[in-house]
């Protein structure tokens, strides 16, 4: 890896971060395979560096939280005694977006539980310069996590979304329909036009269609949880320094006051 010139680390980074396999920017740069995740272990924990540098005293107003589902290594049921079920099975990334300047101050990698929230909350909270306007989905351990981590000083509000449970006929990840959604206030004083999770979820739609490890019912799969930790970091790095937001025409960094200039790919591999 020390050998490879930075143009081709560049091509290397540059095709990870548009959601190539590791094995498609094998073909397509001659890198071998090992270098290529050894490069972005490198990367990524340089990028998880810089976010959690950079990303402080964020003034934000409206934030939206949701979980992405991916595993590690090999689903949730297919796990046996002797496996590590902690970093192993069903993980969820925990993200927080800025409804307005669409820049992601925090992430949380773990299990879908009231541990995996509390340790969230409690680094979205650290990073925020002032009261916000905060809004989850219905999954209850975020009531407790939110209220031992920012007590009375949130405007917080859940979106419950209820559906029908009628899946007969339809595909292996198609959801049920939505009947019925409710926003409900639950600390503070939220404004019910802001009670939204539709930005997080677009979010989740730019994850899955920009790393590889995410698209479903593929063996693109992330074989250690460093390697995924390592991809996050890298996407999210990229996504707020990096990337120009088509709304925006800058990038979410800009956005939130965080940056000053549009970064190149360059500044997050040296």
């Amino acid at each position: 890896m020390n050998s490879l010139p930075i143009e081709r680390k560049v091509a290397v980074i540059s095709a990870l971060v548009e959601g190539t396999s590791i094995r498609s920017v094998e073909r397509m740069t001659g890198v071998h395979r090992d270098t290529i995740m050894r490069l972005l272990i490198s990367v990524g924990d340089r990028c998880a560096w810089l976010l959690n540098e950079k990303m402080r005293h964020v003034r934000s107003r409206l934030l939206q939280v949701d979980e992405i589902w991916t595993f590690v290594a090999k689903k949730e049921k297919r796990l046996v005694g002797n496996d590590n079920h902690r970093e192993m099975g069903d993980q969820y990334v925990f993200i927080a977006l800025d409804a307005e300047s669409k820049l992601v101050p925090s992430f949380y990698i773990g299990k879908r539980t009231t541990e995996t929230a509390q340790y969230f909350m409690a680094d979205l909270q650290s990073r925020l310069a002032h009261r916000v306007q905060l809004t989850t989905d219905g999954f209850v351990p975020y009531l407790r996590a939110v209220e031992d981590n920012f007590g009375m000083d949130v405007d917080y509000a859940m979106l419950i979304k209820m559906f029908s449970g009628n899946e007969a006929g339809r595909e292996r990840y198609s959801p049920s329909d939505i009947v019925r959604v409710v926003p409900t206030p639950i600390s503070g004083n939220p404004e019910l036009r802001y009670i939204s999770t539709s930005y997080i979820e677009r979010q989740n739609l730019t994850i899955r269609m920009a790393l590889r490890r995410f698209t479903r019912l593929t063996n693109a799969f992330s074989k250690k949880l460093s390697n995924l930790k390592a991809a996050l970091a890298l996407h999210f790095a990229h996504y707020n320094f990096c990337r120009i937001h088509q709304t925006l025409r800058c990038t979410p960094a800009m956005a939130a006051g965080i940056s000053d200039r549009l970064w190149g790919l360059e500044e997050l591999i040296v």
